[in-house]
């Protein structure tokens, strides 16, 4: 008999919350940058709306690669599952009629 052990994250309070701050100082770095930038405003205005769609793209394809993810590991369970029921309600020693 398998024992079912439950997938956990391994992703701990300190690496969150050091990839959050990371995340906002590279921001307000990047920001920073763009505002004291000696250049006219539409070249400001044009940098500014080229970090943000890169922001908002780098969201989305961090969603998109844990969204796979997770429906990797749930087929893979479904899969196991299905297997455990086959191997317990197989006996190798019964006789067929």
């Amino acid at each position: 008999m398998t024992k079912t052990v439950s997938p956990s994250s391994p992703t701990t309070t300190a690496f969150y919350a050091q990839a959050g701050l990371s995340f906002g100082l590279a921001l307000t770095a990047v920001t920073g940058g763009i505002v004291y930038l000696p250049v006219s405003g539409w070249v400001r205005a044009f940098l500014a709306v080229g970090m943000l769609y890169l922001v908002t793209s780098a969201f989305t394809l961090a969603k998109v690669i844990r969204d796979r993810q997770e429906d990797t590991s749930v087929t893979k369970r479904i899969d196991q599952a299905r297997l455990d029921k086959l191997l317990a309600e197989h006996d190798p020693f019964k006789e067929t009629v």
